[in-house]
């Protein structure tokens, strides 16, 4: 992690034949699901696997089905234990975490998959989000932003050069929804309501949130570069003390 709590240009690294979690680290590990479609999914518990039949179109629903399995083989390699016997709850409003009972030394995670590529977070003790999204040209940006972004997120983009506002939507995008799903409220909390940093040239942060000044403090964020095409984002309780991204390959670490 550089010295503004950016990764920047950090590489992707294979993961060690076995890797903890030291203090308060993050990890993140990304998985190409097109690559590994099939591996361990007889893993899945009998509510993934009704999950995965409800998609119609085969390719969505191998990618579901490779996402949950990858999942499951990250955390079992964290608990020390075969993935179909990690046991998942869902909060209030769907934020996945482990069952009461299966997780040692209090280890939170969260996912997100898009076009085929996967990313997943994992940390002890603190609650993290993490999103992923393809970058898609063709879309009024602007127009969405006006609609969902806070002003001062609006004005801010739409201060930058014209070639940098795509880029700019989706870092402020992303950085949103990793802080809406570290928070488990989905769009409980509206998107209007906080504003975070977009600027290319500045650190991700949390600006502002409605009616909580000291909110702020609490969150750290970073963009990932999660591949071309794909803008990603991190958001965690606290300053971590060190940020690891790993390549999953065809399985766990051994």
């Amino acid at each position: 992690m550089n010295a503004t709590g950016e990764p920047g240009v950090m590489a992707w690294q294979a993961a060690p034949p076995f890797t903890l979690i030291e203090g308060r680290e993050i990890h993140v590990w990304r998985a190409m699901l097109d690559v590994l479609q099939g591996t361990h999914a007889a893993a899945l518990s009998p509510d993934e696997q009704q999950r995965a039949g409800r998609f119609r179109v085969p390719q969505a629903r191998a990618r579901f089905t490779a996402a949950r399995s990858i999942l499951r083989s990250i955390l079992g390699a964290y608990l020390g234990r075969p993935p179909a016997q990690v046991l998942f709850q869902y909060g209030g409003k769907g934020k996945p975490c482990l069952a009461p009972g299966n997780h040692a030394d209090d280890l939170r995670f969260n996912l997100s998959h898009s076009h085929g590529v996967a990313l997943y977070a994992v940390a002890r003790g603190r609650e993290i989000g993490i999103d992923l999204e393809r970058i898609l040209p063709g879309r009024d940006h602007e127009r969405l932003a006006r609609r969902f972004f806070s002003a001062q997120e609006t004005a801010a983009m739409m201060a930058l050069p014209p070639e940098e506002r795509l880029g700019a939507f989706f870092r402020c995008w992303t950085l949103k929804e990793a802080y809406l799903k570290a928070r488990g409220e989905g769009l409980a909390l509206p998107l209007a309501s906080f504003s975070v940093s977009l600027s290319p040239d500045r650190p991700a942060a949390l600006l502002s949130v409605d009616g909580d000044e000291d909110e702020p403090s609490r969150w750290w964020m970073t963009s990932i570069q999660a591949g071309p095409g794909f803008a990603a984002a991190l958001a965690a309780e606290g300053q971590p003390a060190g940020l690891r991204l790993w390549e999953w390959a065809a399985g766990p670490p051994a």
